[in-house]
């Protein structure tokens, strides 16, 4: 038996992983053995990786707890192509129980259907719930300058919705080739679409949902009408689209304390946060709208 499946085989949780998941740890367990090539991993005994990876003037205490870091960086890998596949496989969700009506921000005009954010051969939709206007507790300072800035604090849009947006701006035109990506939020649609101007947001399509109910059917809104900032996807089949999955990790139980992290897979600055010494941090007022 190959060490990688012996191993799978020790551990009870790693038993649960895909045949296809455990069938590329076994192509890449053997590379390692036939080639040595750069990058492949190797195991030195038991549970224990080395990768043959040195830095310069690293000690072997530093070594020693970095491989044990990648073994649990190996675990959360295969965490996360198993839920990815447990995802993949959920059966169909509940219908769209109606083809709303939203207004596009670009001219401020158009109305557009439900429907019709799905393009020609592109049968996923993502939305992205934007919280404009932020919620009521959010006192993080608004906008510096332009016309949004002249808004009541309370009726600006969220600093955290808002950078990941940033982010997912520059990634749209990419995941254009895949799927569909749309942002829809609350607010009148001229003051989204000034304020996509103010950001210098180029390729987001942006809706205003303000005239229907997309937002409290989806959970991005609460009976009191607070915003919420959630991720929806939809999947088209023939004339019928049906719901596929949401972030409900942001209601989930979770420790004292803890963000519901629902939404940080597609957030960039947390991600990058994640791989330094200082980590996220605990500075309430970031991410911000302005930097000073």
């Amino acid at each position: 038996m190959p060490d990688d499946e012996a191993t799978l085989k020790r551990k009870p949780g790693l038993a649960l992983l895909a045949p296809s998941i455990t069938g590329r740890m076994a192509g890449l367990a053997a590379t390692s053995r036939g080639t040595r090539c750069a990058g492949a991993g190797r195991r030195l005994s038991g549970m224990a990786v080395d990768t043959g990876t040195r830095f310069p003037g690293e000690s072997s205490e530093y070594r020693r707890e970095r491989n044990r870091l990648l073994e649990a960086e190996i675990e959360l890998r295969r965490a996360i192509e198993r839920v990815a596949a447990q995802r993949r496989a959920l059966p169909s969700g509940g219908r769209v129980p109606t083809d709303y009506r939203f207004e596009e921000a670009a001219d401020g005009r158009a109305e557009v259907r439900f429907s019709e954010l799905f393009v020609p051969g592109k049968d996923t939709l993502v939305v992205y719930s934007f919280m404009f206007p932020r919620s009521p507790g959010d006192t993080r300072p608004g906008p510096a300058a332009g016309e949004t800035a002249r808004l009541p604090i309370a009726e600006t849009p969220c600093p955290s919705c808002t950078s990941i947006l940033d982010s997912l701006d520059g990634a749209a035109p990419h995941l254009a080739q895949r799927l569909n990506l749309v942002v829809v939020a609350k607010a009148d649609p001229e003051r989204i679409r000034t304020f996509a101007q103010e950001r210098g947001w180029r390729y987001l399509r942006l809706f205003s949902s303000r005239n229907n109910t997309y937002n409290r059917d989806y959970h991005a809104e609460t009976p009191g009408g607070e915003q919420l900032p959630i991720l929806n996807v939809f999947v088209r089949d023939g004339k019928e689209i049906r719901h596929s999955w949401a972030t409900e990790l942001m209601f989930a139980p979770r420790e004292e304390g803890a963000d519901p992290r629902h939404v940080d897979s597609i957030w960039p600055i947390w991600n990058v946060l994640d791989m330094t010494a200082e980590g996220r941090g605990t500075d309430q007022s970031f991410p911000g709208l302005e930097y000073r």
